[in-house]
């Protein structure tokens, strides 16, 4: 493969293509992402060969292979190695010291997280950890989907409150009262509706919810 041959403008290096790599590498293909996936698995590389623009072998916690590679001239890299820690710390630093800006890295636990980020990795993310948290807040049905921020901020999808039904929302006060904002609305075969004080709520509505955490998943609790 040749060094020239892939776009670095928007694109994106993904190293492990385990199941959290490989999702995170189709994703980005489908959105219009160049994607250089690298893998040191020969039989992993091969299967996902006719599936992703440009994959390579290559040991990832080697600096000159991935300077080969042309990896510092990606703006973006996604460490998705897991179950080995030391291949996971040391690909992190290797992307360190050849200077690429924007770094995530899966962690399996705070302290393999805790290490990335002291190597150089400048997001940390939990895939299991924050899966399991959202499969919490759906499993009861009081919210249809649940996303939360690392600053303790969320948004969720939840059915409209009885309070709510047949008022404005300037009318029923949600916001005052829960201190929560209501983002849209949507019914039923009809188009989502950005929130004003004079958006109507009728029964069966789904409310896109966001605020701090707690004050949301209370307000999802009413339904």
């Amino acid at each position: 493969m040749a060094k020239n041959s892939i776009p670095r403008g928007d694109g994106v290096v993904i190293i492990g293509l385990g199941r959290f790599g490989s999702a995170v590498a189709q994703s980005l293909v489908s959105l219009g992402h160049e994607v250089l996936a690298i893998d040191e698995n020969a039989e992993l590389v091969q299967s996902w060969a006719t599936r992703l623009t440009h994959v390579v072998e290559a040991d990832s916690s080697n600096t000159d292979s991935l300077r080969r590679l042309g990896v510092q001239d990606f703006p973006h890299a996604v460490v998705g190695i897991g179950t080995d820690i030391e291949a996971s710390v040391l690909t992190v630093l290797a992307l360190s010291e050849l200077g690429v800006p924007d770094i995530w890295a899966k962690a399996v636990n705070p302290n393999h997280g805790r290490i990335l980020e002291r190597t150089g990795a400048h997001h940390v993310v939990y895939p299991e950890a924050a899966m399991g948290e959202r499969v919490a807040h759906l499993v009861t049905g009081k919210m249809i989907d649940f996303i939360e921020f690392d600053d303790g901020f969320a948004i969720v999808k939840t059915t409209a409150p009885e309070e709510a039904i047949d008022k404005t929302l300037g009318e029923s006060g949600l916001r005052s009262k829960y201190g929560v904002t209501i983002v849209g609305v949507k019914r039923r075969k009809m188009d989502f509706t950005y929130a004003t004080p004079e958006t109507m709520v009728e029964a069966g509505d789904l409310l896109i919810v966001s605020g701090p955490t707690k004050l949301v998943e209370r307000f999802a609790a009413l339904t």
